[in-house]
Parts: C-alpha cells; sequence; structure tokens
C-alpha cells in the first residue's frame, strides 16, 4: 500500500539537476505529496526558493545548519533579509540547532556560540510564526528544550531523532514532533523510539542525500523510501498499515501548514 504522505526533511537542493529533475518526475507514481526542503544557509534558502517557483511541492524553509563554521553576521543579515522578503513561501525555520559531530571531531569546539545562534533562530521562528525544525542529536536535545521552553515556543521539529530514554519522554510531554528515516528498518535505537513515541507527534523523513544501509545500501536516497519507514512504524507499534499513513500524513500537514501554505 502507498498512500499520500510527505517527505518531512530533505536537502532538495544537495541533488544534481538530473536527480531533482528524477525526483520531481516520480513524485505523483509514488504519492509523494510534498518535500520539506532543509536549508543549509543563505545559498541554500536561494536555491530552495528558485526550485519552489519549478514545482510547487518543494517547501522551502529557512536556516543554517550548525555542522559548519559559525555564521558571519553579514550571512546571518542576509538570512533575515530572505525571511522578511519571502516569509510567505516559507514553511519552517531550520535546519538549525547544536554542531554534535563537529564537537566529537573537536571537543575543545566552542559551544555558547551556536546556543546564542540557536536562540536567535528562535526569536525568528516566533517574529514570523513559523514552526523550527532542529538538528539536535542526544544530550544536545537537553539544551534544545531548555531553549524552547525559555522561549515558550511550542511548534518544534526533532528531525532524525536520536536521544535517551529521558530526553525522550520530555520531548514528547512537551508535544514536539519528531521524525524518522529509512534507518529505522535495521537501527534498533530507532525502533525502540518509534516504540515508545505517540504516533500523533510523529513525522517521516530522508534526509537525502544522505545515503542509507541495509536494504538501500548503494541506492540514491529518493523520496519513495518513506514508504518504507511508515510499513516499518505500522509493524512496531502493531497499528493497521492506513492508520499509520493518515496520522502520518495529517501529523506533517499540519504542523508545516501545508494547506494554509499552498494556497497562499
Amino acid at each position: 500500500m502507498n498512500d499520500q504522505i510527505i517527505d518531512a526533511h530533505i536537502h532538495f537542493d544537495w541533488y544534481n539537476e538530473e536527480q531533482q529533475n528524477q525526483i520531481i518526475h516520480d513524485l505523483e507514481a509514488n504519492h509523494i505529496e510534498g518535500l520539506i526542503s532543509a536549508c543549509y544557509n543563505a545559498d541554500s534558502a536561494h536555491k530552495l526558493l528558485y526550485l519552489q517557483q519549478q514545482d510547487k511541492r518543494i517547501y522551502p524553509t529557512l536556516g543554517y545548519h550548525p555542522e559548519q563554521d559559525l555564521p558571519s553576521s553579514e550571512e546571518m543579515n542576509r538570512l533575515e533579509t530572505i525571511l522578511k522578503d519571502k516569509a510567505s513561501n516559507i514553511v519552517a525555520i531550520g535546519e538549525v540547532g547544536l554542531p554534535y559531530y563537529m564537537r566529537q571531531k573537536n571537543p575543545s569546539l566552542s559551544y555558547q556560540p551556536y546556543v546564542e545562534v540557536l536562540s536567535y533562530f528562535m526569536d525568528l521562528a516566533i517574529q514570523y510564526s513559523k514552526p523550527i525544525f532542529l538538528h539536535t542529536i542526544f544530550e544536545d536535545a537537553q539544551t534544545a528544550c531548555d531553549l524552547l521552553e525559555k522561549h515558550n515556543l511550542s511548534q518544534a521539529h526533532f528531525h532524525w531523532y536520536k536521544g535517551d530514554e529521558k530526553i525522550t519522554q520530555r520531548i514528547a510531554d512537551n508535544g514536539y514532533m519528531i521524525s524518522v528515516t529509512p534507518d529505522c528498518l535495521y537501527e534498533e535505537q530507532i525502533q525502540m523510539i518509534i516504540k515508545k513515541y505517540p504516533l500523533e507527534q510523529m513525522m517521516v523523513e530522508t534526509d537525502g542525500p544522505w545515503s542509507f544501509e541495509g536494504p538501500f545500501k548503494g541506492k540514491m536516497t529518493h523520496p519513495k523510501m518513506i514508504h518504507d519507514a511508515v510499513e516499518q512504524i505500522s509493524i512496531i507499534k502493531r497499528l493497521p498499515l492506513q492508520e499509520v499513513y493518515t496520522q502520518v500524513y495529517q501529523n506533517t500537514i499540519s504542523f508545516y501548514q501545508i494547506n494554509q501554505f499552498s494556497q497562499s
């Protein structure tokens, strides 16, 4: 069964033109209604807005990915200018968060400046009434929750979520969304999160073009792979597949206000 679904997180501008054309061509046949397209920096935001002009099923976001050097003041000004000019075209603030992988390679990396940048993006999310999606892995999710609570920001999406049981419960209790990728077919840790996390707060994503192992090894990451994730959620939670499709789809539509965006 392939029912309607939305890829809740994909770096569509990172695919080459041939791959982009192939994905767009395949969307309807694979019942993919939209691509929430994650922004890496200001240049990425411009690319996504251009791609949206070519196909309205591409939903641009705006942010600065944390796994890179801190943004310059010029970069932050560019991002805020884009948001001001194109707010009606942008569905969310993201991808923003904290540099988990950079700190693994460089434990001496200064953390607080990244916290301040994330706090700034939360202010923008509030100012422009946009949801925010986060790259905050393991213990970084604790810091993100602290900031979200401080800002009284409830519309938060922890993409490709990974974390321990305590922080996972805090995220769930606060009503935040998480999304899972096709790695749920073979990663036991993700399967345990799916088992315990409320379906009403769950979405699916690819994070493409990030590649996967298991049955997807050696394959280009394609939005159609999220159907496998939906089926796995159904199996793990022991729920009818149609119920999972409907709930996950509605979660994504509601969180990103896709219907309202499509009518604007």
